[in-house]
């Protein structure tokens, strides 16, 4: 990532900026034929940007004037059994970076933001669904420490989610969710 980068948390006039940067970010689905019409498909509303930016949980990478990228999460609880019941994840609900600006390590230094809040307020994890196989998804996450959740292992919340993307029309077999735990900070 470039010196002049800032990873910030977004500010309320900003949130209408940052569907304009999903929309762009999401021409690159027009490279997989049965994926294409996503590059078409609505984009999250300025709306609920600014809920996560009232909630602290919105950040831009910006270089002055200029938002490159963005991540927009909400704290979530988990519910149902296992290792995160009852305890709370920061769930990233979209992340794009502007092509113009892709390729510099501004989505993983976004990423990294997002992890440090979370650790940082005690959470347990940071959680997110996205496509198994698209290369600037599940693999480009994993390079980042997350790990795709085996069917067993998904909370009700995250079944939840992946049951409204399919329901929206992502592909079942394509989706997954993915989970990278946050070191407890003392």
């Amino acid at each position: 990532m470039g010196n002049d980068w800032q990873i910030r948390p977004a500010r309320q006039d900003e949130a209408a900026l940052l569907p304009a940067v999903e929309d762009a970010s999401g021409v690159l689905f027009r490279t997989i034929p049965d994926l294409a019409w996503i590059a078409d498909d609505d984009v999250m509303p300025a709306e609920a940007h600014l809920a996560a930016i009232a909630a602290g949980t919105c950040w831009v990478a910006a270089e002055g004037g200029t938002v490159a990228g963005f991540l927009s999460a909400r704290a979530a609880t988990e519910d149902g059994a296992g290792a995160d019941a009852g305890r709370t994840v920061l769930h990233v609900w979209e992340m794009s970076v502007a092509p113009a600006h892709q390729g510099r390590g501004l989505g993983r230094a976004l990423l990294e933001h997002a992890a440090a809040h979370a650790a940082a307020r005690g959470m347990a994890a940071v959680t997110l669904t996205t496509f198994r196989d698209v290369a600037w998804n599940a693999p480009f996450y994993a390079r980042t420490g997350f790990a795709v959740l085996p069917d067993a292992a998904l909370t009700p919340r995250l079944r939840g989610v992946l049951v409204a993307e399919i329901a929206h029309g992502l592909p079942a077999a394509r989706r997954c969710a993915m989970r990278r735990p946050v070191p407890s900070v003392s």
